[in-house]
């Protein structure tokens, strides 16, 4: 068959080098280390209000701050209550989806080796102040759904 007649593979895995498993290993652990404090609270395991509250932009403002509710969100997300997290707090619920995303491409990738090549194309299109602008705007939205949710309320 001639090159002008083959069919475009694209190439959809590679195999990943020692460096990226490395690094997937890394953010896997990160991934992890961020949500277990949220699954052991979500457990009844650790009381994970008295380290965060009370919230002072509520008690000042009697309005709930950008991250009011994130939190609780974080802890019915990690207990299972996928949809419950999503009505406490959107973004939360987000955040904590995005998180399980990297945790599963992580894992994938450092203990089975699979390197996914669109990973690399994106990575190399999305700079980092376009994932803080994303983690911002995320944020906001989700403050703004619960001032609505904490205003309908009043």
């Amino acid at each position: 068959m001639q090159s002008s007649q083959q069919i475009n593979k694209t190439e959809i895995l590679r195999r990943a080098s020692f460096r990226q498993r490395l690094l997937a290993g890394l953010v896997l652990l990160t991934a992890v280390a961020l949500f277990s404090p949220f699954m052991l609270a979500a457990a009844n395991k650790i009381d994970i209000d008295r380290w965060l509250n009370p919230c002072g932009f509520r008690q000042s403002y009697g309005l709930p701050c950008p991250t009011c509710g994130m939190t609780t969100s974080a802890v019915a997300f990690a207990g299972g209550n996928i949809i419950e997290s999503f009505y406490i707090q959107p973004a939360g619920a987000l955040l904590c989806c995005l998180l399980v995303v990297t945790a599963v491409l992580a894992f994938t990738m450092a203990v089975f080796g699979v390197y996914l090549v669109f990973l690399e194309r994106l990575f190399s299109q999305v700079k980092v102040r376009h994932i803080i602008v994303a983690v911002i705007v995320i944020t906001a939205a989700g403050w703004a759904v619960t001032l609505a949710q904490a205003l309908a309320v009043k």
